[in-house]
């Protein structure tokens, strides 16, 4: 048998898609799972956005697109983000990629070298430091637990930076915990990356539209830290468009135009039906977004209000997003008398196989006294899943 890179086996394979994969297999079974483990809107695309797309196909939009994406699709995030984010950019620094995971792993591609420092608070999305991997740099995580409402200091920043250290991932509002940096709280972590010359911030910003906290906030609007941030956005979330791998980047023409000659020799542009639905999404009516937004709004009342009368479970509220992120480690070293729960990712395959509910262990994010659920379901799915989750944690003594 043939040898893998040692590129390919610094990496660890994706545990939310793993998750949902055995939920699949379980489901093809015949067993009524109920799965929580994904991060993906139950939503359709909203119907102006597939006529677009259909429109697109009878304009014969069939050819290679350009590299960075099409000039209109670029033009209308730029206008989207002048008019949602107060933000200023020219169309030369927007960059069009095959969903905001291409966008990150780009961004991060084009700016670390080997050795370089790369640091991520923890909980984090489990392909962070993958990526950071992948490109010969060393991710360094910054815990922020629980107690602190999974939201880094500034004293914790400072105390991270080394003079190895090139880039900051902050995702906000954030997957798993549903956290949101308010703008004060970026201005504080903004004063801090300011005294580091060299220093990056990538800011992924997919879930800027699921916030329950009213505006949303961009560390680029910190003065001094446009020329600084990486925003990463696409249609995945807010117009429940997932599959059309439709993601980009604002950032400096520099660093721009990096990004574009990586994705020039790798992939080339993003699908040209997809861009031409993504234009629509920014450019026509908004209110599908603010619809799918309520009713996110009200699953997480609901998840969080079940989930706190689960006796052993401790759960914060999360204020974006569509995840709920609870503490478990009290039931570490229970048992219903066959099984015995040693971490969090024997918690969640218990839930699996005893409660027939998918989640996600804390593991995987950095965080192991805590698991993963997505509220990205119906409301019946959440009474049902939760009502088996009380159900089986009542066996664990």
């Amino acid at each position: 048998m043939g040898q893998l890179s040692d590129r390919l086996n610094r990496l660890a394979p994706s545990a939310t898609l793993a998750m949902s994969q055995k939920s699949s297999e379980m489901k093809a079974q015949g067993i009524d799972v109920i799965n929580m483990s994904v991060g993906e809107p139950d939503f359709n695309t909203p119907e102006h956005i597939k006529a677009a797309a259909k429109k697109a196909v009878d304009e014969n939009y069939s050819k290679y697109s350009p590299v960075p994406g099409y000039p209109d699709l670029r033009k209308a995030i730029v206008e989207k983000l002048k008019r949602e984010n107060g933000l200023d950019y020219t169309v030369n620094e927007v960059l069009v990629s095959n969903g905001a995971k291409q966008s990150v792993c780009n961004t991060i591609m084009a700016l670390i070298n080997d050795g370089d420092e790369v640091i991520i608070p923890a909980p984090y999305w489990v392909s962070y430091p993958q990526m950071v991997k992948l490109a010969g740099g060393n991710p360094v995580f910054v815990s922020a637990g629980f107690e602190q409402n999974f939201k880094m200091t500034p004293r914790q920043l400072e105390s991270a930076i080394t003079p190895k250290t090139k880039l900051l991932i902050l995702c906000s509002p954030s997957n798993p915990t549903g956290s949101v940096y308010s703008q004060e709280e970026l201005a504080a972590l903004a004063d801090v990356v300011k005294q580091h010359d060299g220093l990056y911030v990538l800011a992924d910003e997919i879930y800027e539209h699921i916030n329950y906290i009213g505006r949303h906030a961009s560390i680029a609007k910190v003065d001094g830290m446009k020329e600084r941030t990486i925003v990463v956005n696409g249609v995945s979330k807010a117009y429940a468009m997932t599959g059309w791998r439709i993601g980009y980047i604002a950032a400096p023409e520099w660093i721009v135009k990096g990004c574009n000659k990586l994705q020039g020799q790798y992939t080339s542009g993003p699908c040209s039906v997809s861009q031409k639905a993504a234009e629509a999404a920014y450019t026509l009516g908004q209110v599908c977004v603010e619809e799918m937004r309520k009713a996110f709004e009200r699953r997480r009342n609901l998840i969080v209000r079940l989930a706190k009368d689960i006796p052993g479970l401790e759960v914060n509220e999360p204020q974006g997003a569509f995840y709920l992120f609870p503490k478990c480690s009290s039931f570490f070293g229970k048992s219903d008398g066959v099984t015995t729960i040693h971490n969090a990712t024997d918690f969640a395959l218990y839930l699996l196989d005893k409660a027939h509910v998918a989640t996600v262990s804390g593991d995987a994010f950095g965080a192991p006294e805590c698991f993963r659920m997505s509220y990205a379901t119906s409301d019946e799915n959440i009474k049902e899943a939760m009502r088996r989750i009380k159900e089986t944690l009542a066996k664990l003594k």
